[in-house]
């Protein structure tokens, strides 16, 4: 994996810890990003009739 700094807001990072927990904080990041990359490629993919 490569590592890469981003940069929350402290109000968003309590809410993931309150969901989540702090130590799978980085799992739950991990998995809002592919999930929401495989919504966008098939919205697009949708919209170009694939």
């Amino acid at each position: 994996m490569k590592v890469l700094n981003v940069r929350l807001p402290p109000e968003l990072v309590e809410q993931i810890d309150e969901v989540v927990g702090a130590y799978r904080r980085p799992q739950f990041i991990r998995e809002a990003i592919s999930n929401e990359l495989h919504r966008r490629n098939t919205e697009i993919a949708e919209k170009h009739g694939q």
